[in-house]
């Protein structure tokens, strides 16, 4: 597996002088994902919890909606210059019957670790339809619930902690559980690696649930939320103009701003008590 963390000397500047010292970088390495020997996707990620993110990517794409959907993943072909496994390549073997992604000339599957719809021919390409709708779902959360999910999600991200340099993606219940925290330099694979794990351990669609997120609010959060059938999303910061419209036709209540004891509710407020 690759590194997480990679230590590399930096001069640090301040009031007080200049001193050469060891800082800790978020890892970002390529992954190519590959569908029954085909590439289908390459994304700029952090090292680690990768089936999850190949689970989440192909869910979250519509290519999958069971765990059951793929029979295998290994890793393969990819090594460095002394012939070692660099880990960076990844073939999902689909199970017999499943029908693999469309990969003609209307769309493209490359993405940055910052975007994870990039080079997408149109943007009704990326609204896919969900098998799993979250606008029936009408459990509810208190607001003081949500103000704690911020402080929880930060306290789970061991890496960010020594490199300040890395999303967090979070599922929580709308009774204040949390179920599994994921970190990446890409916000779109922390959320696709915590809907993988959600995928691989049974609890898709991810009904009565939040998102939190450690950044913004983006279209394409808005999107994997929705195929991944969670009706709650919650960001600490704004969400974008295109999240908020999607949000609205998913039936997805969109939160953005959600510190200290406030937060602005976009879409669906109906699913916060006391609303």
């Amino acid at each position: 597996m690759g590194r997480v963390t990679v230590r590399r000397p930096v001069l640090r500047l301040s009031e007080d002088g200049s001193r050469r010292r060891q800082d800790a970088l978020a890892a970002e390495e390529p992954l190519e994902l590959r569908v029954n020997g085909t590439a289908l996707a390459v994304t700029m990620r952090t090292p680690g919890h990768d089936v999850e993110l190949a689970h989440g990517f192909l869910l979250t794409e519509g290519v999958i909606g069971d765990a059951r959907d793929i029979s295998t993943a290994r890793y393969c072909d990819g090594v460095d210059d002394q012939g070692r496994n660099t880990y960076n390549v990844l073939d999902v073997a689909l199970a017999p019957g499943v029908e693999p992604p469309d990969t003609g000339v209307a769309r493209t599957f490359y993405t940055t670790s910052s975007c994870g719809v990039c080079g997408k021919a149109a943007l009704d390409a990326v609204k896919l339809k969900t098998r799993f709708s979250p606008a029936a779902d009408e459990r509810r959360v208190a607001p003081e619930t949500l103000v704690t999910f911020p402080d929880r999600l930060r306290a789970q991200q061991k890496v960010f902690e020594s490199t300040g340099g890395l999303h967090a993606a979070g599922l929580f219940t709308t009774d204040g559980d949390l179920l599994v925290v994921r970190e990446d330099v890409g916000r779109h694979n922390a959320v696709d690696k915590a809907t993988g794990w959600a995928l691989m351990n049974g609890h898709v669609p991810v009904g009565g649930s939040v998102l939190m997120v450690s950044g913004r609010a983006s279209f394409e959060l808005v999107q994997k939320a929705a195929m991944a059938g969670i009706p709650i999303l919650a960001a600490v910061s704004a969400p974008s103009s295109l999240a908020a419209e999607l949000a609205d036709e998913q039936g997805i209540t969109l939160i953005g701003f959600l510190r200290g004891t406030s937060m602005n509710v976009y879409t669906h407020a109906e699913r916060i008590t006391g609303s």
